[in-house]
């Protein structure tokens, strides 16, 4: 027990803290993830958050502190984000062929997601910069910062906005799409992607190559799209 404690001293002290900490919650959110058999509502990025959130608040752990150390693992992201081009230009050839339905589909499907979320926030009376936050909550967080800023909204909520709506995409996709009966991967991975961007991308990467690759293209033509027309939209409105 005394060297635990002193395990924990020293950890939380130096910038290994953030990292120590993300990949054993991760590995062990995985581990449970599988175990259960990739039930969606056991989805490993939920449950890593809920247990950091936990061990940040118990320990008192400043953000910046944690951070110091995870920053290793938010720097692999871009390699991560690049890799799901991969599978996508092994069907070239197929997307180009759809290249005019893959455009309608997501600028339809992207309209959809911003107004929605607009629409109801307005419905209960939010403050207009949380509206303006919530409208790129279907574009990856760091894009979605972006143009929230542009919008005049708070970067900092449009990246909670994404994050939990990408969560959220990725634990109830499934049972959504299974509702709905035989849906082919290709338009499970397109949806994913384009409602919930990169979580939902790795979690239509676990369901097959089909419905990973186009979660991919569907994240990036989002953030595309969003970047350049949503700004445009605003000031016309």
């Amino acid at each position: 027990m005394q060297d635990f404690v002193q395990l924990w001293v020293y950890l939380s002290t130096t910038p290994l803290f953030g990292l120590t900490a993300t990949l054993v919650a991760y590995v062990v959110a995985h581990g449970v993830y599988m175990w259960l058999g990739q039930a969606p509502w056991a989805n490993p990025v939920l449950w890593t958050v809920v247990a950091l959130a936990i061990v940040l608040t118990l320990s008192q752990t400043p953000y910046p502190t944690y951070f110091s150390g995870a920053q290793f693992i938010h720097f692999l992201l871009g390699p991560a984000v690049v890799a799901l081009a991969w599978p996508l230009w092994q069907r070239r050839n197929e997307v180009r062929r759809r290249a005019g339905p893959i455009l309608i589909a997501a600028l339809v499907g992207g309209a959809a997601a911003s107004a929605s979320a607009v629409a109801i926030g307005w419905a209960l009376g939010l403050p207009a910069d949380l509206l303006r936050s919530l409208a790129p909550k279907s574009v990856t967080a760091p894009v979605a910062m972006g143009i929230a800023e542009q919008l005049g909204g708070i970067p900092a909520l449009a990246a909670v906005f994404a994050v939990l709506t990408g969560l959220v995409g990725a634990v109830s996709g499934k049972y959504l799409f299974d509702a709905l009966g035989p849906v082919p991967s290709q338009v499970r991975g397109f949806a994913l992607g384009t409602a919930s961007h990169g979580i939902g991308a790795a979690r239509a990467m676990q369901e097959n190559a089909d419905a990973g690759a186009y979660a991919g293209l569907a994240l990036g033509v989002q953030v595309v799209l969003s970047a350049l027309l949503m700004p445009l939209v605003a000031r016309w409105l």
